[in-house]
Parts: structure tokens; C-alpha cells; sequence
């Protein structure tokens, strides 16, 4: 049998502080992807099979960890989580992805610092005359990724999976009960509870909707409104659709025997129920992307388009970090249509690259890793400046396609260090 160390070394799996040969020091990686969940994982998939160089670094955190099965996957309904997450990683071992088990601390965008500093040269313009609004093309993006307590990996493109957490409501029993029979997501754990009496805790303004779906799963299904104030409107839409309601607010969940038992009220009325749901605060882990410079929508989401593509230059975001209703299957998809993006761009740098160096003389077909190619994303340690191809199509067009504002790493970008935490 192997013992931890056999299995990490099969796995490909490596600790911050031993990943002395990762990425930047290496060289510049394709891509760094932070966050192994299943949109990490299936973008790096995706990405090894496309022949990218891959690094996945990951904390070891996942937001399903309480959860004892996963459900809505096809081929892979019913199985643990962690399974899921083991299986990928032996999976992006065969195909080279170094997995790296570490904390970001934070992302530098050389594109972006090499962007102010013209701005301050320039007087507000540009490379070429342009205004910093303008997105000039052939500018080749660049980013550190910082790891905390270990090396600085340097990377072409960042995809950022790193989820989101729950803020659960503070009812004592809630978090003793998380991920068993205190539930979040009627389609992931509905059938499994199907027929038996259900309860919704009113702790969000989303319980409501929470109890009416519910409904779907079971004839018997109480909202217990804890400190909502209900609507006429929503008193009338529960009745009609057989949700009843439990009036006062909640004391705690009572459990017996490691099993959920019923829902206590201020008054001491115990109401029994098999498992209850609850609607908790989604907080997406998007401190990354925001220190990037990437802008959220009005619901407090990270924006990006169907691929995953945020605003910020040589960037992505896929899973729950983007979107909150995102199950298992639905962030591998998510994962996948980045990577497939994020390659797209890749390919197309490099074709400008290509052409660039046919222009100047030198060989149209240096493949990546070429001295060409090498120079744009400034893989040479003591590289400085910004590293220039003939203007590119505005990044705004269709999904691959893009090759907006960036520049080739700064001197100096090669140290290897972390900031902590």
C-alpha cells in the first residue's frame, strides 16, 4: 500500500515551500490555475491535453468538504466529493500539471503596473499615442502569482477557481448539522430527503422561494419565518402550494443519536423534521480578482462573459467564485469553456508572434518556448519594458480572439518569494 508521500509523488502533488522548480523558475508557465474544485481541475485537463504548461495550486479548503456525496453528475452521481477531487488529480498527474498545495497571497499583473507607468510617462496616453482606455492591441500580458511561505510562479494567463464560502446563520445546531441533514440545495440533496417531513429556516430573504421549490421533493414541508416579516402575498403563494408555517422565532435544531431531530422554537414547541434547509450568505473568495482590478456586478459577482473571461487583460474566473448556482458538473463545464478560451488567446499571441519574427527575418514557425515567443513574455530574468507585436483584434471580440492591453514581465521577476499571510 502506498504511504502519503508515495501517493503525493504519484500525484504529482508538492508543498509551497518545495516547489523551488515551478513555474517562474522554470520559466514562464501557460497557466496558473488557483483553486483545485472541479472548474480548476477540468480547465487544467484541458489545458495539458492542448500541450499548455499547467500549475495548479490549491489550499486544500473545498467548499463541498461537509457534504458525504454529490449528486446531478453524470457518471459520477452519488460520489464523495473528495473522491471526485482525488481522481482528477491522478488524472493531471499523467498529463505533467504540477499540483501545488499552498495559499496565494496575491497576484501581481505586470500589464497592468507596466499600464500606470506609461500613463505617467505619457501623460495619460498609452503605448503608440493611445489612450489608456483604448485597449491598444499586441501587448502581451504578464502575472506573478504569489504564494504564501513559498516561490513566486510566473504565468501568461491566471484562471482564478477559488469558490466561494457559506456564512451560515448563527442558530446553535446549524453548523454541528452542516452538509448532513442541515441542507442547502434541494436539486444536490433533494431525492435523497424525498417524502420525509422537510424544513426551511427563514434566515434569508430567499427562504421563501427555498420552501415553495422544496415543495417539489415533499408533501410536507414547514417554513419556519424565524425573524422574516411575510407578505400577504407570500402567505397566500405557501398555502396555495402546502407549505405550512411555524410561527416564532428559532431557539435551535434538536439532534439525538447523530441525527437531526426537529426544529425548537423561543417557546419551547419542538416541531419534528428529518432534515431542514437553509439558504446561507454565498460569499465568493474573489479577493484576487478584485485586487486585480476586476469589477463586480450589482449582485457583488465578479463579471465575466459565457467563458469566463473578466475585464482584466490575461484573466478568467470560472466556478462559484463567478457564480453562485454553479453545482459540480456545472463548474467542470465552466472550467472547461475557460480553458478552451484561454488557449484560443494563447494560440493567437502566438501567431502574432510568429508573424512579427516571419517579418523581422527569423523563422514563422518558432513554436512556443521560442526565443520569440520567450521575449514577449519576458522569460528572459533580466527582461524589462514592454514587449510589442503588430496591433491585435480588440479583446472585446468573440471568445480566443482577443489580445487586449499587457506587457512582458519586469527585471527582476524571476525572485522567488511570498508576501505571508
Amino acid at each position: 500500500m502506498m504511504d502519503r508521500e508515495d501517493a503525493r509523488e504519484k500525484e504529482g502533488v508538492t508543498d509551497a515551500k518545495e516547489a523551488g522548480g515551478v513555474g517562474g523558475l522554470r520559466g514562464v508557465t501557460d497557466v496558473v490555475v488557483v483553486g483545485a474544485g472541479a472548474a480548476g481541475l477540468n480547465a487544467a485537463l484541458v489545458l495539458a491535453r492542448a500541450r499548455r504548461s499547467v500549475a495548479v495550486v490549491d489550499a486544500g479548503a473545498p467548499r463541498n468538504a461537509p457534504a458525504a456525496h454529490m449528486h446531478g453528475f453524470l457518471s459520477r452521481d452519488g460520489m464523495p466529493p473528495a473522491a471526485l477531487l482525488e481522481v482528477g488529480r491522478e488524472e493531471l498527474a499523467g498529463y505533467g500539471v504540477e499540483l501545488i498545495n499552498g495559499q496565494v497571497d496575491h497576484i501581481e499583473d505586470h500589464g497592468r503596473a507596466a499600464r500606470a507607468g506609461d500613463q505617467g510617462r505619457g501623460g495619460g496616453r498609452g503605448a503608440a499615442g493611445r489612450g489608456m482606455g483604448d485597449r491598444p492591441g499586441g501587448l502581451v500580458p504578464g502575472f506573478t502569482v504569489h504564494l504564501a511561505g513559498g516561490p513566486a510562479l510566473r504565468a501568461r494567463r491566471v484562471l482564478v477557481a477559488t469558490g466561494l464560502r457559506d456564512e451560515l446563520p448563527g442558530v446553535p445546531g446549524v453548523r454541528e448539522r452542516w452538509g448532513r441533514d442541515l441542507l442547502h440545495c434541494p436539486y444536490c440533496h433533494g431525492y435523497e430527503v424525498r417524502d420525509q417531513p422537510l424544513g426551511v429556516l427563514g434566515t434569508h430573504p430567499g427562504a421563501v422561494a427555498h420552501a415553495l421549490l422544496l415543495r417539489q421533493w415533499s408533501d410536507d414541508v414547514v417554513l419556519f419565518p424565524h425573524t422574516l416579516e411575510l407578505t400577504g402575498e407570500e402567505r397566500e403563494r405557501l398555502a396555495a402550494r402546502g407549505v405550512r408555517i411555524a410561527e416564532g422565532v428559532v431557539e435551535r435544531l434538536v439532534a439525538a443519536d447523530d441525527r437531526l431531530r426537529g426544529v425548537e422554537l423561543a417557546e419551547g414547541q419542538v416541531v419534528p423534521r428529518a432534515a431542514v434547509f437553509v439558504f446561507p450568505r454565498m460569499v465568493p473568495r474573489d479577493a484576487l480578482l478584485t485586487e486585480l482590478g476586476c469589477e463586480r456586478d450589482e449582485g457583488g459577482w465578479v463579471i465575466t462573459d459565457a467563458s469566463g473571461r473578466t475585464g482584466v487583460r490575461g484573466v478568467w474566473a470560472a466556478g462559484n467564485v463567478a457564480d453562485p448556482r454553479a453545482q459540480v458538473v456545472t463548474a467542470a463545464g465552466m472550467g472547461a469553456a475557460a480553458a478552451f478560451a484561454m488557449n484560443h488567446d494563447l494560440v493567437e499571441e502566438e501567431t502574432e508572434c510568429a508573424v512579427a519574427a516571419h517579418r523581422a527575418g527569423e523563422s514563422a514557425h518558432s513554436p512556443a518556448g521560442s526565443p520569440a515567443v520567450s521575449a514577449m513574455v519576458g522569460d528572459a530574468a533580466g527582461a524589462t519594458g514592454e514587449a510589442e507585436v503588430p496591433a491585435a483584434p480588440d479583446s472585446t471580440a468573440s471568445v480566443g480572439t482577443g489580445t487586449g492591453t499587457g506587457v512582458g514581465f519586469g527585471a527582476g521577476s524571476d525572485a522567488v518569494h511570498g508576501s505571508g499571510s
